[in-house]
This record gives C-alpha cells, sequence and structure tokens, in this order.
C-alpha cells in the first residue's frame, strides 16, 4: 500500500486531499494544529502538532512516504492577509514550517514532495488592470508581490528548488489561484471572496442587501476543490517540477461573482459598496503550461462550483441561527 503525508490535513484543501488519496487507496497520515472543523478526517492517523517546531516535523516523518504534501501555511482571505495586521505572523510561521518540513524529508531520504505556493507572488505591476492581468510563469520576476504573504510564497518556492537542487528532492511547485468548495471557512475571518459572499447572500433576506469591498469591478478566478486536487496529484507525479499555475480561467468580477451566487440562491440583492482591503486588481489563472506539460485543463465551470458551495454554506448559516435562537 502506497503512503501520504499531508500536512495542512486540518485545513480545507488538506482535509479533501485526505479524502481523495483515500479513494485511491493510499495509508494517509494528516498533520496540522487542529482537526478538520466540518467533518471528521479520514486520515489513517492524525497528528496534532506544530510544524514550526523542527522536532515535531521529525516526528511525524518517521518513515518513507511516496508522497509528501505540504499545504500548511498561515493565511486566509484579503481580510486577513492584506490588512498589515499580520505580517510579521504569516512570514514567520510559514517559512519556518517549509524549512523544517524539507529538512526532515531530506533526513528521511523522502524524493517526492508537492508545495502549495500562491497566485499572490505575482507582481502587482503586471495585475494592475482588471481586465488584462498576467500571470504567466515566467512573469514572476522581477519580483513585486503585493504582501507579505506573497513574498513568503515567492521565497518559500526558491526553498524548495534550491532543495531540489542541491539534494536531488523531486518537489513539484504549484501556485494556487482561489480554491473554493464546501467544507472551508465561511465565518473566522479567514474566509474568501465567494465563501464569504455566499455567507452574506444565505443571511440576507430577498429584496435586501449586502457589503462589498471595493467597487466590485476587481477581477479573479476561481477554481473548485475538486479540479485543484486532480491538477495537484497529476503534477505530483508527474517527472516536471514546476512551478506552475493551478487555477481556473474563467475570469469574473466580484460584482458578477456576488450576482452569480444570488441566482442560484434565487435571491434578488442590492450591492453597498464600502471601503476594504482588496489586494490587486486584477487577477487570472494562465493554464498553457499546465497543459503543455501535463496534458490537462480544469473544465468545470465557477457556476457548476458555485452550485455545489452555496447549499453547504446555507446550511451552516441555516445551523448557527438554529443554535443561537432563544
Amino acid at each position: 500500500m502506497k503512503s501520504a503525508l499531508v500536512c495542512g490535513a486540518g485545513g480545507f484543501i488538506g482535509s479533501h486531499l485526505v479524502k481523495r488519496l483515500k479513494r485511491e487507496g493510499f495509508w494517509v497520515r494528516g498533520a496540522d494544529l487542529k482537526f478538520p472543523e466540518f467533518a471528521e478526517t479520514e486520515a489513517d492517523d492524525f497528528i496534532i502538532t506544530d510544524l514550526r517546531e523542527p522536532v515535531n516535523c521529525r516526528a511525524i516523518v518517521d518513515r518513507r512516504f511516496d508522497e509528501v504534501y505540504q499545504l500548511a501555511a498561515d493565511m486566509g482571505g484579503a481580510g486577513y492577509v492584506f490588512v498589515g495586521e499580520h505580517d510579521a505572523d504569516i512570514m514567520h510561521n510559514s517559512a519556518a514550517i517549509n524549512l523544517n518540513m524539507l529538512e526532515a524529508c531530506k533526513n528521511r531520504t523522502i524524493k517526492r514532495i508537492f508545495y502549495s505556493s500562491s497566485a499572490c507572488m505575482y507582481p502587482q505591476h503586471n495585475q494592475l488592470d482588471p481586465n488584462a492581468p498576467v500571470t504567466r510563469e515566467d512573469s514572476a520576476y522581477p519580483a513585486d508581490p503585493d504582501s507579505e504573504y506573497g513574498w513568503e510564497k515567492l521565497f518559500s518556492e526558491r526553498l524548495y528548488l534550491a532543495y531540489h537542487k542541491n539534494y536531488g528532492m523531486d518537489v513539484r511547485v504549484a501556485r494556487y489561484h482561489n480554491i473554493f468548495g464546501p467544507e472551508g471557512s465561511w465565518r473566522d475571518g479567514r474566509e474568501k471572496a465567494p465563501a464569504a459572499l455566499c455567507r452574506k447572500v444565505a443571511e440576507a433576506k430577498n429584496g435586501g442587501s449586502i457589503e462589498m469591498w471595493g467597487d466590485g469591478e476587481q477581477t479573479r478566478s476561481f477554481m473548485f476543490v475538486d479540479e485543484c486536487l486532480e491538477a495537484t496529484t497529476r503534477l505530483t507525479r508527474s517527472n516536471w517540477t514546476g512551478p506552475v499555475n493551478i487555477g481556473s480561467e474563467e475570469m469574473v468580477t466580484i460584482n458578477q461573482l456576488a450576482e452569480m451566487i444570488m441566482g442560484v440562491a434565487g435571491k434578488q440583492l442590492d450591492i453597498i459598496h464600502i471601503p476594504g482591503p482588496l489586494g490587486v486588481r486584477g487577477r487570472n489563472s494562465h493554464n498553457d503550461l499546465f497543459e503543455e506539460k501535463l496534458g490537462w485543463r480544469p473544465s468545470q465551470t465557477l457556476n457548476e462550483g458555485i452550485k455545489k458551495t452555496y447549499p453547504w454554506i446555507e446550511r451552516q448559516v441555516e445551523l448557527m441561527r438554529g443554535s443561537n435562537a432563544p
């Protein structure tokens, strides 16, 4: 039986990845500061541990795993990453995890390790035009991320590639673009735009209104979690290192995203635009390199993903209301 280690298995993508690997017949160990919040973990072994400590990383890497997935990071949506209040924690915590995990895997002679970087590492000067953002993989330099979160991701990319070059480790580096789906953060301050807007629409009465940061004309693309996992496992098991984008090319404005969610919910709501943290003006995944190297592109539309995500968040809102009822 093949074995896999998933770091960050208590998080959104990590918990879904554990489920996928189990369906494929892997023995899976998960590691995180916490268990998944919204469903029981399917990991064969789940260790609650702090990966910022080297001794803990050595403890979880106590055998030869066929695949290691390093998803653990200090992260969140715009309300967490772009406000400036968490910059030191974001950089220190995530960098420490990556330094420790790479060293632990090197010392166990584990070769195959996947690292989840982020589209936030792309230069902000290439993302000023909401209609024509540039996120080709070769556009990363000269470096100019718009957040300390992006700078840490860029550093860690280079760290993994250095271990590949110096120690012969088969690292795989992907740049995630806004992954969403059920069982993710939706009200804790770390949620991203799809979950936040699904929550606001679910909480609003038909004919009412929701608030949105900025004018809503900033653009993004959003990838459903199942397609992210397909791309992640394809890259991990390939003979190519990356870095490569993993995301959707279906770019929408945040206003359009909100209208799509309203359509799924069957509600007509006004949008009230308010000041708030925004990030870059435009961002979209560029998938030509992934298709060239691995022969695959995502096929699920954003609307299909929202139809799977909104009912789950609507249910969470209903449960929350029920628990607060007198």
